[in-house]
C-alpha cells in the first residue's frame, strides 16, 4: 500500500482527532526511524517521550519476546514475578514505599487523585476538604477528571459537565499558593515540575520548595505528575529529585515501559496504605508483558552513570541551540533531554515541516514552542546533526 492510499484508508476508518504529520513511519533503530520508502529521520520525539531507550533496543526486545512466549496477561488476582520485581525497583530508586500500577499517565493521575481524596476523608471526614489544586497551564490527561485537573481552558471546551473538586493557582506565585493551601479546602496539590504540553516550562525552585513546606504545614498531599518528566527524562530518574523534594505521591508512565503501555502511582510512607482491598483496581495494569519491559528500562535508566550522561547531553543540546545565531529563536529552556525552543505561534508548524524536510522529527508544545523529547540514548553526534538542521531552518 503506497502512502497516498494509506492516508485515504486512514481518513475513511479512523476518527480525525489528530493533525498527523505527513510521514508514515515503518520501523526504527536507535534514534533513527524510517518511513515506508526507507527515508531516515532523526527522531527527537520518541513517541512523545515514550521510547526512552530508542527503537529496537535489543535487551528490551528480547525481554518482551521472552515474556510474550510465556504469559502476557494474568490479572491482578494472581502474583506475577515481573510485576513484583519492577515495583521493588521503583520503590528503591524513588525512595517510595508502595506502587499501584495503571495503564497510562492519565490513569496514574486519577489514582493519585483518588488516594488524596480518600486520605483527606479518612482523616478529616470533611466534605469541604476534598479539592485538588493544580497549576494554571498544567496538563494532566484526557479523561474527564484529569481534563478538569488540567489548568488550560481550551482543553475544557465541549466536554461539560466535568468532575467537580478542582481548583487552580498561578505557577510560581507563592503568595496565592499560601492563601489557597492555608484555607483548609484542599486534599492535594498536583504539579508537573516542568510543564511540558504548555511549552516546556520548568518551575521556579523557590516556588517548588515553598509548595512542599506549605503542603506539610497544612497536611495537603504533595502530588508530583512525572508522566512526561519521569524515567530519566530530566537527568534524574524523577524530576522531583532535581528539586530535592519528598513527595507524598508520584505518577509516572510514558518512558516506564520503553514503548509498552504502563503507568504507576508511587506512594510514600504517609500514603502507602490509604487504598484498601476493593478501593481501586485495573485489568491490565502491571501485566507481565508491560512489567517485563519496565524491568529492563529501570535496570538501564536507573544507573547513575546513565542519568549523568542524559543530564550532560541535555545541557550540551541546549547550549548548542542557544549558540545558533538567529533572531528567530526567542527562548530555549528545559531540563535534561526535555527541551523547548520558543519560535512563536506563527512559525512553529512551518518550522516543524522544514525540520522534517531536513530529516529531523520534533514536536509542538503550547502555542509557539518546538518540543524535543529524543530517546535518552541520543548521541552527541546526533545532537550535532539536529543542530545543523536547525541552523538551516532558523
Amino acid at each position: 500500500m503506497d502512502f497516498e492510499t494509506l492516508k485515504q484508508v486512514e481518513h475513511e476508518n479512523l476518527m480525525q482527532t489528530y493533525g498527523r504529520f505527513d510521514v508514515a513511519l515503518d520501523h526504527g533503530d536507535g534514534c533513527v526511524v524510517y518511513d515506508l520508502e526507507g527515508n531516515p529521520y532523526l527522531d527527537l520525539t520518541s513517541g512523545i517521550g515514550v521510547n526512552a531507550l530508542g527503537h529496537n533496543y535489543k535487551p528490551l526486545v528480547e525481554a518482551i519476546s521472552r515474556q510474550a512466549g510465556k504469559m502476557m496477561q494474568a490479572s491482578n488476582l494472581f502474583y506475577t514475578k515481573p510485576m513484583i520485581e519492577a515495583a521493588a525497583k521503583l520503590n528503591k530508586l524513588a525512595k517510595t514505599k508502595k506502587v499501584f500500577y495503571a495503564n497510562s499517565g492519565a490513569e496514574a493521575n486519577e489514582g493519585m487523585i483518588k488516594i488524596a481524596r480518600k486520605y483527606s476523608w479518612d482523616k478529616y471526614q470533611d466534605p469541604e476538604r476534598l479539592t485538588i489544586l493544580t497549576l494554571k497551564n498544567s496538563f494532566h490527561g484526557r479523561t474527564i477528571a484529569t481534563l478538569e485537573a488540567t489548568g488550560q481552558d481550551h482543553f475544557h471546551a465541549n466536554f461539560f459537565p466535568f468532575t467537580q473538586g478542582f481548583d487552580y493557582v498561578e505557577a510560581n506565585n507563592i503568595e496565592e499558593l499560601n492563601e489557597k493551601l492555608s484555607s483548609g479546602k484542599y486534599a492535594g496539590l498536583m504539579m508537573e515540575l516542568v510543564q511540558g504540553e504548555s511549552g516546556v516550562r520548568p518551575l521556579d525552585p523557590a516556588f517548588v520548595k515553598a509548595a512542599e513546606k506549605l503542603c506539610q504545614d497544612n497536611d495537603v498531599l504533595l502530588m508530583i505528575d512525572e508522566v512526561q518528566t519521569g524515567i530519566g527524562r530530566t537527568g534524574a530518574l524523577f524530576c522531583y529529585q532535581n528539586y530535592d523534594l519528598s513527595p507524598d505521591l508520584v505518577s509516572c508512565a510514558k518512558g516506564l515501559g520503553g514503548g509498552v503501555p504502563i503507568g504507576a502511582v508511587l506512594a510514600s510512607e504517609k500514603t502507602a496504605d490509604v487504598l484498601k482491598a476493593g478501593d481501586h483496581g485495573t485489568t491490565f495494569g502491571g501485566n507481565p508483558l508491560a512489567a517485563s519491559a519496565a524491568n529492563v528500562v529501570l535496570d538501564t535508566v536507573g544507573d547513575p552513570e546513565f542519568l549523568a550522561d542524559v543530564a550532560g547531553k541535555g545541557q550540551y543540546f541546549m547550549d548548542s541551540i542557544k549558540a545558533i545565531d538567529s533572531d528567530h529563536i526567542q527562548d530555549v529552556r528545559g531540563m535534561g533531554l526535555m527541551i523547548g525552543i520558543e519560535v512563536g505561534p506563527d512559525a512553529v508548524l512551518d518550522d516543524l515541516a522544514k525540520l522534517r524536510a531536513q530529516g529531523v522529527l520534533a514536536l509542538k508544545a503550547g502555542k509557539g514552542t518546538i518540543r524535543l523529547l529524543p530517546p535518552l540514548t541520543l548521541s552527541k553526534a546526533q545532537i550535532d546533526q539536529a543542530v545543523a538542521a536547525m541552523k538551516e531552518v532558523f
